[in-house]
Order: C-alpha cells, then sequence, then structure tokens
C-alpha cells in the first residue's frame, strides 16, 4: 500500500490534474514491461486524470507495426528495436531516458528439478537433455538464441526440440502447460505464471541484458503528455514496481 500511495503521489506531482489537459497517451511497450505497467497505468491515470492506450507485443513486431506507419506517441521498446527507429526517423533520437534493464532467463514447469546453469558449459548441458526448449520466434530472447546455440556449437543438436512460439503464446505459460520441457525468455515473463518457476538467468559469459529506453514518436500527437509519462516512469514509486516484477530499474 505504502509503494501504492508513493506512485499515487508522484503522478500527481508530475501531471497535476484538473480534465482540462487530459488525453489519450498512446503507448506501445514491450511484452517485457507488461506486468509493471498493467500495475502503474492504472495509477498514472488516477493521478494525472490522462488516459493510457497500451499495445503490448514483442519488440520486433512492434517495430514492424512502427515502421508499416502505425501511429503512436511513445514506444517503450529494447534499445536493439529503438535504434532503427531512430535511423528511420520514426522516433526522436537520443539521448533517451532508459526506464528499465532485463535479463533473459530460464524457466521449467513448476516443481520441477531444477537444472544447473551457473555457467556456460552447464547451460548447454541442461539444453543438451532437455527434451524440448520453447521461446517467442519474434521475441529479443528468441532472436537471440538462434544465434547463440550456433556459438555454442548445439543448434544442429537441439533443432527438433525447438518450439518457436508466436508471441500469444508466452514461453514460461507454455511451460507451465505441459507444452516444453524448458523455456527461455527476459525473467519479468516468467515470473506472471504461477505453474511456471525461475532456474535463474543466463550465464555471465552468455547472458541476454535488454535496455529499455523511452522513445517519443517524431509524429506524437501528444508529446508533452508523453513526457509527463516519461517522468512517471522515472520516479522511484515507479521504479520499485519494476523492481518486483523481474526488472531492474533505471
Amino acid at each position: 500500500m505504502k509503494t501504492c500511495a508513493a506512485v499515487v503521489s508522484a503522478a500527481l506531482t508530475l501531471c497535476g490534474s484538473g480534465t482540462a489537459w487530459a488525453v489519450e497517451i498512446r503507448v506501445f511497450a514491450s511484452n517485457a514491461l507488461k506486468t509493471s505497467l498493467q500495475e502503474l497505468a492504472p495509477q498514472f491515470e488516477k493521478a494525472g486524470e490522462h488516459t493510457l492506450s497500451i499495445n503490448f507485443k514483442s519488440a520486433n513486431e512492434l517495430k514492424t507495426e512502427i515502421e508499416s506507419g502505425a501511429a503512436f506517441d511513445i514506444a517503450l521498446l529494447g534499445a536493439r528495436a529503438a535504434e532503427p527507429l531512430v535511423q528511420r526517423g520514426k522516433v526522436v533520437g537520443p539521448p533517451h531516458v532508459v526506464i528499465a534493464r532485463g535479463r533473459a532467463g530460464m524457466a521449467i514447469k513448476r516443481g520441477a528439478p531444477k537444472p544447473d546453469i551457473g555457467t556456460t558449459e552447464a547451460f548447454k548441458k541442461a539444453l543438451l537433455n532437455a527434451k524440448s526448449i520453447a521461446y517467442v520466434e519474434q521475441g529479443a530472447t528468441g532472436i537471440y538464441l538462434k544465434g547463440l546455440l550456433v556459438r555454442l556449437g548445439i543448434a544442429e543438436a537441439l533443432k527438433d526440440r525447438i518450439k518457436a512460439l508466436p508471441s500469444s503464446n508466452p514461453a514460461a505459460f507454455a511451460v507451465g502447460n505441459g507444452e516444453a520441457e524448458i523455456g527461455m525468455t527476459q525473467i519479468s515473463e516468467i515470473l506472471p505464471y504461477p505453474k511456471a518457476e525461475l532456474v535463474g538467468p543466463f550465464p555471465k559469459e552468455i547472458e541476454l541484458l535488454s535496455v529499455y529506453p523511452a522513445a517519443i514518436a517524431t509524429a506524437a500527437k501528444e508529446p508533452a503528455a508523453a513526457q509527463a509519462l516519461i517522468r512517471f516512469l522515472s520516479t522511484p514509486a515507479a521504479a520499485a514496481v519494476f523492481r518486483s516484477k523481474g526488472l531492474d530499474p533505471s
């Protein structure tokens, strides 16, 4: 309750009140931020009277939508997706405010024996011992894994055990439902699923760190309101929410 109250107080300070300036802010946000924004959005709306229309998908899918001309005010994507959008003139260039950072991790069905993934060799062994491995094909983790498995020399051995999923079927959800033995995704996308359990982050030598900058659209309809949202997401109270959802606040 203290965190909730602090969030409301911060939003009141940053956004002000009064319906005269209340607008709808169109947000494109990576699935890695979904549970955080689902908690923070109502507090922002209640305090500042703006409303948020949030489009949650994988960062790569959202990048494609933006490149195809989709209208939005602010993009909360991974840096790898945001940088090409700057070059294409779709979002305002840096400096960008980083609101959170995330790590990729491994998920198993809750209660199943946890494999050792503390080293790169142990990680490889865990994958080679698994009957099936799931990741979202268009997700940042899935894209990274395709190259990683080649670098580790195990892509060929695992090719018949890989389940490349659509973003509508998150890897941790699939693991919890018994569709795969192991799921690979952002830690913040593992914690929400009670039937799945986090084994841990990838080993340090091969870890995947994702940075989530807030980038305002060059054609934003509501750039001032988008700036207010960024300030809100940068408060200590918002940082506490990000941390509780498996992200590292900036």
